[in-house]
């Protein structure tokens, strides 16, 4: 196992991502418990970014002793300064913060660099920078802000990268992570069906012979979750499904019966007014999505109670909604409904997340494990907010119905083209905005859609997709013509970060 301790960076559980796409286990702990560390015996450990600064009275460091284990440990961004700091050497505000893709030189020979172009492109995002490095340390890599992008004691298997190799724009940071991997001694025969039989075993012996009501929306990661637990209590286990009046056009419908079909005890639940009572009149997205996350929570409860106790509430949180609610000293960016947007009081006796920690598509690859059809295991993500947040300001039963047409008519297009097996989001949401336009020689005032597409791996991260214009051409024409109430259609071209992949 690699460790990853965690210093409240956004990326920190990507890293243990890296390291799992090398076929080792790996988990990640919060900073603070070096008895925990030991207890664990890594074969190596990564420190995590994060928001500090090494200097300040409240930060959070290592202790001298983490780096006398004798395992290689890599530190990463704020990592690599609080190594610094720790073992002698010195960390001031930068000249120059960077921020985005920069060129890195690698200088002389360093197993972590070993097959790494000499100069690539690298994700930079610090304002800090170590300006000496600690005894018997040496520079291995620099950018023309940074003259130490990298340090490392070889003799005692230490490294640090001011850059963050985990993300995607760090062109050669896959390589990094296969050759600290080989630094470690791993043996890389670590697979999903580990994960799999692990999770199972560990919910067995967790929940035994309690009842659980598991959250279904229908999508892959509900679902994945759904058939673990199935696996893991059978009869002991009902799944709810809950239609609150913000799903895609007749998705309620085909939910209901694909899943009716499993063996999950299914029931399915018709809440489309309740929700859109408890909305009337709120505009604030934060509010939106806690107002949904609770009624979520009180309708579970409701239904529990006419079955009999239930003593755990499952849900399909993944890793990217827990780390934008708030992991540790990591920033929110926005509660998902099932992590920053739970009420204070819950209840159930445990709230159970068996995929918190992985990436989508670890939950596709967990799916197959567990024999899920393709049809579910490459459903496209579905927020649980819904329509909530893809409707900006006020949520509306006409609102709705709106979005769910022209969203019905954009997937409609995107699937007629065949460029939907290319994209991990597409949809249409309604913005605040209306314009004039002019139909059948006369002057309209009415509303602009956005249309969005994005690409990537993990949803921490996406770029924009090229849509062909004459897909975007064809799917505006018909939004304007066939959905009343729409005279404007836009197309969001926007990455993430800056932006996040839904408005809300």
């Amino acid at each position: 196992m690699i460790l990853v301790i965690d210093f409240g960076g956004q990326y920190n559980q990507l890293i243990a991502r890296r390291v799992r796409e090398n076929n080792v286990y790996c988990e990640v702990h919060t900073a603070g418990n070096f008895d925990k560390v030991r207890e664990l015996k890594p074969e190596g450990i990564i420190l995590t970014g994060g928001p500090q600064s090494v200097y300040a009275k409240d930060s959070s460091l290592p202790p001298a002793e983490l780096f006398d284990m004798g395992v290689p440990i890599l530190g990463i961004c704020y990592g690599a300064q609080a190594m610094a700091k720790v073992l002698g050497g010195t960390v001031e505000p930068a000249r120059v913060s960077e921020y985005g893709k920069t060129t890195v030189e690698i200088i002389g020979a360093s197993r972590l660099f070993d097959g790494v172009e000499k100069k690539s492109v690298a994700w930079m995002s610090h304002t800090d920078r170590i300006f000496s490095v600690p005894e018997n340390f040496t520079v291995t890599a620099s950018t023309a802000d940074c003259p130490v992008a990298a340090m490392e004691d070889a003799a005692r298997k230490l490294y640090a990268v001011q850059f963050h190799p985990e993300v995607v724009h760090t062109v050669e940071g896959k390589k990094i992570f296969s050759n600290f991997v080989d630094i470690c001694g791993c043996k890389r025969d670590w697979k999903m069906s580990s994960f799999v039989a692990d999770t199972v075993a560990r919910l067995k012996a967790k929940i035994g012979g309690g009842k659980v009501l598991c959250a279904l929306s229908g999508g892959v990661d509900s679902s994945v979750a759904a058939v673990l637990l199935s696996k893991a209590v059978g009869k002991n286990l009902t799944c709810v499904f809950v239609d609150h009046g913000l799903l895609r056009k007749n998705e309620a419908a085909e939910v209901a019966e694909v899943f009716s079909g499993f063996d999950l005890n299914f029931i399915k639940v018709d809440a489309g007014e309740r929700f859109l009572n408890k909305l009337r009149g709120v505009v604030e997205p934060e509010r939106k999505r806690k107002i949904i996350g609770e009624e979520f929570i009180r309708v579970f409860e409701e239904v529990s109670k006419k079955i009999g106790a239930v003593d755990y509430l499952v849900q399909g949180t993944i890793y990217p909604d827990v780390i934008e609610s708030g992991l540790g000293k990591s920033a929110v960016i926005k509660s998902h409904h099932n992590v920053g947007g739970l009420p204070d009081f819950v209840d159930f006796k445990e709230i159970v997340e068996p995929l918190r920690m992985l990436f989508k598509d670890e939950v596709r690859q967990a799916g197959r494990e567990l024999g899920l059809p393709e049809h579910i295991v490459n459903r496209q993500p579905f927020p649980g907010p819904g329509l909530g947040i893809r409707i900006i300001g006020e949520v509306t039963a006409e609102k709705v119905a709106l979005v769910q047409d022209a969203d019905a008519i954009y997937r409609e297009e995107i699937a007629r083209a065949g460029v939907d097996k290319d994209l991990a989001q597409y949809f249409a949401a309604l913005t605040n905005m209306r314009s004039v336009g002019v139909m059948g020689d006369g002057r309209t005032y009415d509303c602009a859609v956005a249309l969005r597409a994005v690409l990537t791996s993990d949803f921490m991260t996406a770029e924009a997709a090229q849509i062909p214009w004459e897909v975007l051409s064809r799917a505006a024409n018909r939004i304007v013509n066939e959905v009343k109430g729409v005279n404007r259609v836009l197309y969001d071209c926007t990455s993430k970060p800056p932006a996040t992949i839904e408005f809300e």
